[in-house]
């Protein structure tokens, strides 16, 4: 039987829930998991520079020490208990691992910070160094070993940022972005996430790219390269107002439905109110968003611009704008309609960790920080999806929908036919 090594294991799992996704806590199962395995990389990577050989590897004669399988590890973390294996080694000294154990031990903070960082944007060499460095200031692990395990985890990120997603059904796919100082000095710059609701109910973190702006060209890169490596179209496509990725959504994702967020919206509309009218005017609006049908969304449409359109036009003209858009999730199950019509969810995550972070000063930590909040919030918004049930019967309503927009793409893409009418020739022997 062939031995594995635990962060192999770890690995796999992670792997499983990047692919197939989580019907529990999407963060604290993606942190813990992430936390192991970069532990187990880091004591793996010591006992190899312990032993002066890799762990398939036999031993000659005169090599001192050898691998005697692994005890569990413990760790405390903000998000649970991380059990981890560590290797046990017989016949030469085990100090330096337990002292790798004894260091990890008041960590946490970093090792959940490399956590997110695996899949933010990638570890870098300085990355792990500063994780495994004593209360001394020097490093718990060799040059040799801080180079592997770096390549290790890098290796993890590019498998993260260029898998696969042919296998992915995404049922529901939210977009948005926010626009952040990444560098000191350095103008805003929008940093792009995008995760879905699968057709199984999962939650899963399909693709995030900082340092990019939310111009079409730049969106359509963004939705292209998860194209590319195979994602199918969604039923439906939440995002914010942004002109330039409402485009590229379009372009990218042609048979799907696009849902304008309506928590963007509503903010737009009532701060062009005077104070008077904004619960009158809110009431009549969000009765023609939230109707049962989208015909009933059309006629309050139409009642609520007869009402306002003379006193308030300009608050009438952001309603009417892209309406379709924001009546598209009146298509889908009544019982979804809640989660899938903003995109509001990732902001409000945001704004609540800046506060966190900048009440500790570390706000200024720049690009580092910005990617952690990202991450951390991006995966915490899935925490609000929990209890999705997808019903035989919504099942069903889903696939005559997303088969509807597949016959509306074709016919409205279709070649025009063009009939050529030649006219008939009557012979005759006969001169008239």
């Amino acid at each position: 039987m062939e031995r594995v090594p635990p962060s192999e294991k770890t690995k796999a799992e992670l792997r499983a829930l990047l692919s197939q996704g989580t019907s529990g806590d999407l963060k604290s199962d993606l942190v813990r998991l992430s936390v192991k395995r970069v532990v187990e990389e880091a004591m793996e990577a010591a006992v190899r520079d312990l032993l002066d050989r890799d762990y398939y590897e036999r031993r000659d004669e005169s090599s001192e020490g050898y691998r005697n399988g692994h005890r569990e590890g413990r760790l405390k973390t903000s998000e649970g208990e991380v059990r981890y294996a560590v290797p046990q080694v017989r016949g030469t000294s085990s100090e330096a691992i337990a002292a790798l154990r004894s260091a990890l031990s008041g960590k946490t903070e970093e090792l959940e910070r490399l956590a997110a960082e695996m899949f933010a944007r990638g570890c870098s060499y300085r990355d792990i160094e500063d994780t495994f460095r004593g209360a001394d200031g020097r490093s718990l692990l060799s040059r040799t070993s801080l180079t592997e395990v770096t390549e290790v985890l890098w290796k993890e990120y590019e498998e993260f940022a260029t898998r696969d997603l042919s296998e992915l059904r995404p049922l529901y796919l939210f977009i948005d972005g926010i626009a952040e100082r990444l560098r000191a000095g350095a103008p805003r710059e929008a940093v792009l996430a995008a995760w879905a609701i699968t057709w199984e109910g999962a939650k899963v973190l399909v693709h995030m790219a900082p340092g990019t702006k939310e111009s079409t060209e730049c969106c359509r890169e963004f939705l292209q390269e998860m194209k590319r490596r195979g994602l199918s179209d969604p039923v439906l496509v939440a995002t914010d107002g942004a002109p330039g990725l409402m485009r590229a959504v379009e372009e990218c994702f042609p048979t799907s439905r696009r849902q304008r967020c309506l928590a963007h919206r509503m903010r737009n509309i009532l701060g062009k109110l005077p104070e008077d009218a904004i619960d009158e005017f809110r009431q009549a609006a969000t009765a023609a968003y939230q109707a049962p049908s989208p015909a009933m969304a059309r006629a309050l449409r139409d009642d609520l611009v007869e009402r306002f359109a003379k006193e308030y036009p300009a608050a009438v003209s952001c309603f009417e704008e892209d309406f379709e858009a924001c009546i598209a999730q009146l298509h889908c199950p009544p019982g979804h309609r809640r989660i899938i019509r903003t995109t509001n969810l990732l902001e409000r995550l945001f704004r609540e960790e800046r506060r966190r972070l900048g009440a500790t000063g570390t706000l200024l930590g720049g690009e580092r920080v910005v990617l952690k909040i990202m991450f951390a919030s991006l995966i915490r918004a899935a925490d609000r999806w929990r209890g999705i049930r997808i019903s035989e019967f919504e099942r069903r309503q889903l696939e005559k929908l997303r088969d509807h927009l597949a016959d509306d793409h074709r016919q409205r893409h279709a070649p025009a036919v063009t009939v050529i009418n030649t006219p008939s020739h009557v012979s005759s022997k006969k001169r008239t």
